[in-house]
């Protein structure tokens, strides 16, 4: 049985449980663990590990815990919005060069330390909403240096590379931006069934 790990921040986290695994929360990684489980009974086990808030440091922090020690065969990494988020409302954000330093680092020891790993890297994406139109232009151009960054790690290390902000840009050409994510950040279940259709892509090209 292969093991895969959802790892990430609030989108991927999704109401998860923090005692259960099996509550995997109501995004993506639920969708997609629905779909896989259903047609390959028995051959996945899941864990999402994505926690609300976190910035790529804060990833890098809990690699131990929450990456090395679950041993995963398959990972996933979503983040960097909160890595801008952060920065204009506490000031505590990370730089789009620190953030492809750990990102790095990240993806070096979790390779050293399962060398068989297979990691598909997502792209940071938003759209204009209540919680990303007062800073839209400063929002949208550190988000975009972030999912650049992503994409130079997944380069970088040879690794899949899921785009995503442009999806949810051709997305919002058919329906309201909060149709697709409800606040600009965080997915509807619609967008969320997004995010999985693109991740089920990536997955069966491994």
């Amino acid at each position: 049985m292969k093991t895969i790990l959802f790892q990430g921040d609030s989108i991927t986290d999704a109401d998860r449980s923090r005692e259960l695994d099996y509550k995997t929360g109501i995004g993506y990684p639920t969708l997609v663990i629905g779909e896989l489980g259903f047609e390959n009974p028995n051959e996945y086990k899941f864990y999402n590990r994505g926690i609300s808030g976190n910035r790529v440091v804060d990833v890098y922090s809990r690699i131990k815990e929450d990456i090395i020690n679950l041993k995963p065969d398959i990972m996933s990494i979503l983040i960097g919005v909160n890595d801008v988020w952060h920065e204009l409302n506490y000031q505590n954000g990370v730089d789009a060069d620190k953030y492809f330093k750990l990102y790095s680092m990240l993806i070096e020891e979790v390779k050293e330390a399962l060398p068989d790993i297979k990691i598909m890297i997502l792209e940071p994406f938003l759209l204009k909403g209540v919680s990303t139109s007062d800073n839209w232009d400063c929002f949208r151009n550190e988000v975009l240096k972030r999912a650049e960054k992503a994409k130079a790690v997944a380069e970088k290390y040879q690794l899949p590379f899921i785009p995503l902000r442009d999806k949810f840009d051709e997305a919002a050409k058919t329906a309201p931006p909060d149709y697709w994510l409800i606040d600009g950040v965080h997915p509807t279940t619609a967008g969320h069934e997004l995010i999985k259709r693109e991740w089920i892509k990536a997955f069966k090209k491994l």
